[in-house]
């Protein structure tokens, strides 16, 4: 695993209690949250940037439609400290629609770690754009989780299934793919 040259910033993407709504399916890793209560409580201890991302969907059935406040209030596991950043979003990135960018640049945050859910949408989409847009991008597969998905032939994919080629597809191309035990072994 790469060597971090300064504490990156910790992303803790979208821990909100919609996500626990029989609408996403079955789900795989059940200890995500855990994993990343684990990260962020080091990253308080130690005084490094917690950033979070709360979606608002603006989809009508969604459990995280932005009407919905028990949906789209964080997980009681992952809640945000005073001093913590959030940006709202209603897109799958977290860049697109916030001042994501322009505050880590702003603070000279030049790498990041990303966990939350859904492995196969906002996470996906975020380390995607995380690795375009120049930050060294680390993504903890397990304090990610992903959802049954449906394929436009009629095919359920299981969501360990998911995970794991959501995983593959952006190994070495946007993110550097580690565990909350790498990571904890770096620091």
């Amino acid at each position: 695993m790469k060597t971090f040259v300064k504490p990156p910033a910790l992303l803790v993407l979208d821990v909100q209690k919609g996500f626990d709504d029989s609408y996403w399916g079955k789900r795989n890793n059940p200890q995500a949250e855990e994993n990343i209560l684990t990260l962020l409580t080091v990253w308080r201890k130690r005084g490094w940037e917690v950033i979070y991302s709360k979606h608002l969907s603006l989809l009508p059935k969604s459990p995280l439609n932005y009407q919905n406040k028990a949906g789209v209030e964080f997980k009681e596991i992952i809640q945000p400290l005073p001093q913590e950043v959030i940006f709202q979003k209603n897109v799958n990135s977290a860049f697109i629609g916030t001042e994501l960018e322009s505050y880590l640049r702003d603070k000279q945050m030049t790498s990041v770690i990303i966990t939350g859910l859904s492995t196969q949408h906002c996470v996906s989409t975020t380390t995607r754009m995380s690795g375009n847009l120049g930050f060294e991008t680390f993504l903890v597969e397990d304090a990610t989780a992903a959802y049954e998905i449906t394929d436009h032939k009629g095919n359920t994919l299981s969501p360990e299934d998911v995970h794991k080629y959501e995983i593959a597809a952006l190994h070495k191309e946007f993110a550097t793919i580690v565990t909350t035990d790498d990571v904890l072994a770096q620091i």
